[in-house]
């Protein structure tokens, strides 16, 4: 296997095994017969079809037109099959797996222990550790462990939504499923680590993607400056779901280029069809792209859809992001393209997969989340009817000449240098937007005034004025130039115009769907990056598509303008010295950026205290926290990794309340434990032990300059046993 086929293959297998376990593993979650036995024993033949189907390719028939120095991989020209990305050197995928390796190593040493429910990572392992042993949903709230229920008491807690008698976890089930694999085999360790080892492959299937559009000996560069910076390290330390996205996004893009390069590749045909189309009009397909598509090109378009649509299952803002793929397959089918349908067919199924896991096992979450999650979803009906009209437009013959011959004229006109002048323009409104605009939201539910109160307390510790409806929005660019750098930013700047400039002209095809995807997603994020504003917090809305998507255009202007030098005709060793100083210039500002950071543990110590905790229990117990910030952090974690029925009093209840459930568990032939974070909150019903004393570091939590330090974090929890 050359070294070319070798990296196109590695950097799209994660997104496929990805897809395998979420096709697999989402009927049985539904079923609530999600269990290590039944999903392993399903995912491995289904993962190696899925393999096989996605990683297959038709041996390359010797093209006289084509050209297999390699040349036209790197100028970035597109259409080079992935087993045909020039004559790649094996440095070049050496140096993409030694940069992911030394991600992985380094985010397994740096790997956080976020269990303690304080923000959404420790919410996803609670959730995947219930999977990982019940296998279903909803969770029970055992109210007969505590005498049939009380009004004193309530049993949810932040992101665990409390509905009748039982309790919905928060967020799509996505992630957690993946994560619960890593619970099956090595347990809450092996769980965490699946944060690092999603960062990985995160980081490969850039390269990959990279290699694909910018060209292979381009592809180290890319994934360094990807791992170099700190969002991705960040997200890659903890149990994130924005890396699994990012992985089916990447693999997603990188199919679709592969089913562009098959489709463009002529099958085994004979000489005499060879020369028949080499004296005919060479503006006009041949015969074998028109009607003989290789069947491996529908397939890789399935699942390219499949990957981009489960990022919905994954995260359910992940359907703005393949808003543009409705598009481009809609295109495709309107110019009798035989990639279109299967395209649309996946993305299709993908998506619906998401939304029933969202209706049915997230429900609440998607309740709480309508007034952003409505409109995406209008949007969404209305862009697909639009394209439909678009798709019916294009194929009527006299409607769809009009069209073409429209889009001629545009192509030729002044539109192209427009489109590249506006390009630049919007990024101008983005740097100048802090001087003329103060982003505030004003609160309209409780979950909105805490966050405010949030934001006054970040505000409080670092000096600023104190307003808990300001949301920073306006800075958004300039999070972007803390952690990729100015030179990175212009040049993506740069790039971006040109490449906009060329796609209008009718050029490098195989960045249309990119290059929509990441401007679509990019300015959306940057006008409305909808999350709390606090950093190193705020970057996982960046990482998701934002700084991936910029990089990559980096990368491609930095290769154009590298093509510009050597065109200029000097030597090999001026070229490559230009090449290296290029990278240099780049990665520099990205490595600055991460540096403080890039060593520093935080969330150390969780699953050792934790299961001290739960030891001292003991079976029988009913848990009954007394204190809201331990109830927050703890009701669920009691459930899930202790296997003991919890609740919380309510904020009105007496110590009379107290002692009244504590009678009611007792009758209901438990023993009942009173919880909190001091000893005199449990020291009404019992002698007070202190069972856990955690000392660990925890983030640091920055508005308005980038995150260079950690804050100490200390976690007490004492505990009374009613003799």
């Amino acid at each position: 296997m050359s070294a070319g086929r070798l990296l196109a293959r590695i950097s799209v297998a994660p997104a496929l095994l990805i897809v395998a376990w979420l096709m697999v593993s989402l009927p049985l979650l539904l079923a609530g017969v999600f269990r290590p036995g039944p999903a392993i024993v399903l995912f491995v033949p289904v993962a190696a079809v899925v393999l096989w189907l996605g990683l297959r390719d038709r041996p390359a028939d010797p093209d006289p037109d084509g050209d297999e120095t390699g040349a036209g991989a790197d100028a970035g020209a597109g259409g080079v099959p992935p087993d045909r990305l020039g004559q790649v050197p094996w440095w070049v995928t050496g140096a993409v797996l030694a940069i992911t390796l030394a991600f992985l190593v380094l985010q397994l040493a740096m790997s956080t222990e976020q269990i303690l429910v304080r923000r959404d990572p420790a919410s996803y392992v609670q959730f995947a550790t219930w999977l990982n042993d019940h296998g279903s949903l909803p969770i029970p709230q055992m109210r007969w462990a505590f005498g049939g229920g009380d009004p004193a008491l309530e049993y949810q807690s932040p992101a665990f939504y409390q509905r009748g008698d039982v309790i919905w976890p928060q967020f799509m089930a996505g992630l957690p499923m993946i994560l619960a694999l890593g619970g099956w085999i090595g347990g809450t360790y092996t769980l965490l680590a699946m944060g690092p080892v999603l960062g990985a492959c995160a980081v490969l299937a850039f390269a990959g993607l990279t290699a694909r559009l910018v060209g292979p000996r381009w592809a180290p560069a890319g994934a360094l400056f990807l791992a170099l910076t700190l969002p991705m390290m960040w997200i890659s330390r903890s149990t994130f779901s924005e890396a699994p996205a990012l992985i089916l996004l990447l693999g997603g893009l990188s199919l679709v280029y592969d089913v562009r390069g098959e489709a463009a590749r002529p099958p085994q045909r004979s000489e005499e069809g060879r020369a028949q189309h080499a004296g005919g009009d060479r503006g006009v397909a041949p015969p074998w792209e028109r009607t003989g598509l290789p069947q491996s090109a529908r397939v890789k378009a399935f699942l390219a859809g499949l990957a981009l649509g489960l990022i919905v299952l994954v995260r359910i803002d992940g359907l703005r992001d393949v808003l543009p793929v409705v598009v481009i397959a809609g295109l495709l089918i309107a110019r009798r393209r035989r990639t279109g349908v299967p395209l649309l067919l996946g993305l299709t199924i993908g998506v619906g997969a998401g939304l029933i896991e969202g209706f049915t096992l997230s429900r609440p979450y998607l309740d709480y989340l309508h007034a952003s999650l409505d409109p995406l979803l209008i949007g969404t009906g209305v862009l697909l009817a639009l394209t439909a009209v678009m798709v019916v437009a294009l194929r009527v013959r006299r409607t769809g000449e009009r069209l073409r011959r429209l889009g001629a004229r545009v192509s030729a006109g002044r539109l192209p240098n427009a489109a590249a002048v506006l390009t630049v323009l919007v990024m101008v409104v983005f740097a100048v937007r802090p001087y003329v605009q103060t982003v505030r939201r004003v609160p309209t539910n409780p979950d909105d005034e805490l966050n405010a109160k949030f934001i006054e307390s970040t505000q409080r510790l670092a000096g600023l004025p104190l307003d808990g409806t300001r949301q920073y929005s306006e800075l958004s660019l300039y999070w972007v130039i803390w952690y990729i750098g100015v030179p990175a930013m212009l040049l993506a700047t740069f790039g971006a115009a040109l490449l906009v400039r060329r796609l209008l002209r009718r050029g490098s095809p195989e960045w249309l769907l990119p290059y929509a995807v990441i401007a679509f997603t990019t300015v959306q994020v940057l006008w409305r990056p909808g999350i709390t504003p606090d950093h190193p917090w705020a970057t996982r809305r960046l990482i998701g598509l934002v700084i991936p998507g910029l990089l990559l255009i980096a990368v491609w202007g930095l290769a154009w303008a590298f093509r510009r030098v050597r065109r200029l005709g000097y030597g090999r060793a001026v070229t490559n010295t230009a090449a290296v100083a290029g990278v240099l210039v780049l990665a520099a500002p990205i490595a600055i950026s991460s540096a403080p950071l890039m060593l520093v543990k935080t969330d150390q110590d969780e699953v050792a205290a934790v299961r001290g905790m739960c030891e001292k229990f003991g079976p029988g117990r009913s848990i009954v926290v007394v204190e809201t910030v331990t109830a927050d952090r703890f009701l669920q974690l009691i459930r899930s990794m202790c296997g003991l029925p919890a609740a919380r009093t309510v904020d009105r209840a007496r110590p009379a309340d107290v002692r009244r459930v504590i009678g009611k568990i007792r009758a209901a032939g438990r023993r009942p434990v009173i919880i909190g974070a001091e000893a005199g909150q449990v020291a009404p019903y019992g002698r007070p032990t202190k069972i856990v004393e955690l000392r660990t570091r925890q983030d640091e939590r920055t508005l308005v300059e980038s995150p260079n330090g950690s804050w100490t974090l200390n976690v007490f929890v004492w505990m009374s046993e009613p003799s």
